[in-house]
């Protein structure tokens, strides 16, 4: 009687070097992600974007004659919003949405929180002191600024972005040292639903009940108040760097 023997081929270890590879990559995990420079975003760009400081200037003291504003100071949350809308285009923009797109969730985030730390270029205190000047009806953009049309339902710009327009918390951005052409453009964006809502969906509200000469009235009260401020103090122009 004739036994057949079956018997499996021996399995064949791996190559030392290749063995301990595979242990090695094994007990480390995951390789860590990189970090988000948001300082070197900044200066520099990533990921084929052009650099912010372009043109919002090194320290994010915007361009007001270009027509570029301010970053430096703004409310991270506001911020972050605005570069999401700027990316997923419900704030169209020929010149930001395609540098907003470019960047992660991540860059877009650690970028609101980078400009959001850096000094505001003006003296929140002598914005602030401005509230106190007198100002009249026939004053068109300092009286709704602090006053509103209650008449009409336009609450004071003042109550949402503070006393001289310094800006208030993480979503109400200071409006003071942005250029008038900047602001004017904004609101009107906001009254022709190219601008999301934001908060409660304010800024709708105000912008369509406003005419022309108010809103731009109320931007060059804004873009001026800087000047204004320093005037009132009694202090050369240029502000606190």
């Amino acid at each position: 009687m004739t036994l057949f023997r079956f018997s499996c081929p021996a399995s064949r270890p791996a190559p030392w070097p290749a063995a301990v590879a595979l242990a090695l990559s094994l007990a480390a995990g995951p390789a860590p992600a990189q970090s988000v420079d948001p300082a070197r975003i900044a200066a520099s760009g990533a990921n084929g974007a052009a650099a912010c400081a372009t043109c919002h200037g090194a320290r994010g003291e915007g361009n007001p004659a270009a027509n570029f504003p301010r970053l430096a100071g703004l409310g991270s949350d506001y911020l972050r919003e605005q570069l999401d809308a700027l990316a997923n285009g419900s704030r169209p923009n020929p010149v930001m949405a395609p540098i907003a797109a470019a960047l992660s969730a991540e860059q877009r985030a650690a970028l609101a929180s980078y400009y959001a730390g850096l000094p505001a270029p003006l003296d929140a205190d002598r914005l602030a002191a401005t509230r106190g000047a007198a100002i009249t009806p026939a004053d068109t953009g300092a009286w709704l600024a602090n006053r509103g049309a209650w008449e009409r339902n336009i609450p004071a710009c003042s109550q949402c972005h503070g006393p001289g327009g310094i800006g208030v918390g993480a979503a109400f951005p200071a409006l003071a040292g942005q250029s008038a052409a900047y602001i004017a453009a904004q609101l009107r964006a906001w009254r022709e639903g190219r601008r999301p809502p934001g908060p409660l969906a304010l800024m709708p509200a105000v912008a369509t009940r406003l005419s022309d000469q108010e809103i731009d009235a109320v931007a060059a009260y804004y873009g001026d108040l800087p000047k204004a401020a320093q005037d009132q103090a009694g202090q050369p122009a240029g502000g606190r760097q």
